[in-house]
């Protein structure tokens, strides 16, 4: 990654919304923590359309590795965090552009008087890079950041048309984008401005609109759609859409471009007791909020590394929820795989797999999984799920209890999740991505149970 210039690449080998308060976001410490070194401004990372700041987990523990302070890192949780279908119409439990905007100008203040320091560097993935550039351009973010890093952020649109997605904050024809895209180029005064993206991996910039729901129609766009006029264009060969903003040669990227110099190290150092935490937030009407659920519990239990079996019926931790949806603190090991088990009202019991947590953190986010349309008379149903990244076939190693599920599709990664359904003897299910391999085992789906394994990277 060392002294990438615009458009060099880099190759791949093989808020009711805002989280309930700054001082829990930075683990333990005084809620006035000390500023930083001098040149180091605190980062707030910035999520995209539907997700939730746990994305942010692995950036934030590079950072960590390579001199950051973890009361110098922050993550913004938005409100409602999936766009509207038209940007200019109210839609329930969706934001607008100016919606994500305000957000992001109200959490930066309160970063600004946590971290004490006049500006900060935002970093965002996709969705998340719009309320970036609107809060920059039209929200006088100008004057408090000093570094925007905008990862797989369709900056031209995912669309360029008067008949595909009309009114979406995502089509370059919308007044949002064309204001967005107004003058010559697309740098903001004052402000270092750095894009990262796919070569030609990322769902949302390709000219055929197969990924926008109209295979066969040209989208007006290309793969150099994330890409900013006149900024610093960095590019990862073979990564996907989401991997831009949460692969580790994205974090070398993004932290070069914010400290001036390549990173240190890219190993994330093990904590032998980390300490989790997170809230557990909600689903409205099919979409999911990030809005704090009160009165869920949430039990945590230590599985056999080989076959996802409880070590023991009793829970190593057990909490129902209060206002704030806060489901902790737990003091895990770092060599210990977990079952997190959430109940909550009106929605499926979710137990979620997980491999080995590597250092402590606070973005240990819940969501209630969902039952799809069809699975009415499943068994059992083990879900596998990529929260930070997609699945490539031919690219990727991957299977759940030794296939491929269906629905994966071929070419350009388009799916983070698999599901495959069992009959209702319980067993064990694997679920492999790469080298990280999770145990789950089945739950009866006429019980009201969904299984998730939820990868790390």
């Amino acid at each position: 990654m060392r002294g990438l210039g615009p458009g060099r690449r880099a190759l791949l080998g093989g808020a009711a919304a805002l989280w309930p308060t700054l001082a829990f976001a930075q683990q333990s410490g005084p809620r006035r923590p000390p500023a930083a070194e001098p040149g180091l401004p605190p980062v707030v990372f910035v999520h995209g359309n539907g997700d939730s700041s746990a994305l942010w987990i692995n950036n934030l523990w590079r950072f960590e590795a390579n001199g950051y302070r973890r009361n110098q890192l922050f993550a913004i949780d938005f409100a409602y965090p999936n766009a509207r279908r038209d940007n200019a119409k109210p839609q329930p439990f969706r934001s607008s552009t100016e919606d994500q905007m305000k957000e992001l100008a109200a959490f930066v203040a309160q970063v600004r008087t946590a971290a004490r320091r006049r500006r900060v560097a935002l970093v965002a993935s996709s969705r998340g890079g719009n309320a970036v550039r609107h809060y920059l351009k039209n929200g006088g973010g100008a004057e408090f950041v000093s570094h925007a890093v905008l990862c797989g952020t369709p900056n031209k649109g995912i669309v360029i048309s008067d008949t595909l997605l009309p009114g979406s904050e995502f089509n370059g024809a919308s007044p949002f984008l064309k204001g967005l895209n107004a003058g010559a180029d697309d740098l903001v005064a004052g402000v270092e401005m750095m894009a990262i993206r796919s070569d030609k991996l990322d769902k949302y910039a390709q000219p055929d609109g197969r990924f926008v729901g109209a295979p066969g129609k040209p989208t007006g766009v290309g793969f150099d759609a994330a890409e900013l006029r006149g900024a610093r264009n960095v590019i990862l060969d073979g990564l996907d859409h989401r991997e831009v903003a949460f692969h580790k040669l994205a974090f070398a990227a993004m932290y070069e471009h914010i400290a001036g110099k390549p990173p240190a190290s890219m190993f994330i150092a093990h904590e032998p007791l980390p300490v989790l935490n997170g809230r557990v937030t909600g689903v409205a009407e099919g979409v999911y909020t990030n809005i704090a659920v009160a009165g869920a519990e949430v039990e945590i239990f230590e599985v056999d590394a080989k076959t996802g079996e409880r070590r023991s019926a009793v829970a190593a931790h057990r909490k129902m929820t209060g206002e704030d949806g806060v489901w902790g603190p737990f003091i895990a090991r770092s060599d210990m795989n977990y079952e997190f088990v959430l109940r909550m009202a009106a929605q499926p019991v979710t137990h979620t797999y997980r491999s080995p947590f590597l250092r402590s953190s606070d973005l240990i986010h819940l969501r209630p999984a969902q039952f799809a349309k069809g699975d009415e008379g499943a068994g059992a149903i083990v879900i596998m799920s990529r929260p930070r990244g997609y699945f490539g076939v031919g690219r990727d190693k991957f299977s759940l209890d030794g296939k491929v599920p269906p629905g994966i599709n071929e070419g350009v990664p388009g799916a983070s999740t698999g599901k495959l359904v069992f009959d209702t003897q319980p067993r064990t299910v694997m679920a492999v991505f790469n080298n990280e391999t999770i145990p789950t085992r089945t739950w009866p789906a006429r019980d009201n149970h969904l299984v998730i394994a939820e990868f790390l990277n």
